[in-house]
């Protein structure tokens, strides 16, 4: 059975999602996403502009503002609803890892 879109987010969409919880352009979020994680995580602008277009689309954000070439976006409440769903997911990843990754290094 496929996955639903956004059934699960990439690093790259989790950042991109938490970035917009404030307004900014792409190369904002570019440059966020970079100064969060350490440069652990970095967003090519093909891959940040098809995930803005697809989060756009799904309604996750919106656009805010345009000047010029220049596109704002910001996360919607469906968008941040499905931000803390990761979340949670992530959360319940590294309860199980807790709990049951001590039988494995026992």
């Amino acid at each position: 059975m496929a996955r639903e879109k956004f059934q699960t987010l990439t690093e790259q969409m989790f950042y991109i999602l938490l970035c917009l919880q404030r307004e900014c352009c792409g190369v904002d979020v570019m440059d966020r996403v970079a100064r969060m994680t350490g440069g652990r995580v970095t967003i090519g602008p093909g891959t940040l502009y098809s995930l803005l277009d697809s989060f756009q689309r799904g309604g996750f954000i919106q656009e805010t503002r345009v000047e010029g070439r220049k596109r704002s976006y910001q996360i919607t409440v469906k968008g941040r609803l499905r931000l803390e769903e990761e979340v949670r997911r992530l959360r319940r990843q590294t309860e199980d890892y807790a709990k049951y990754g001590e039988e494995v290094r026992a």
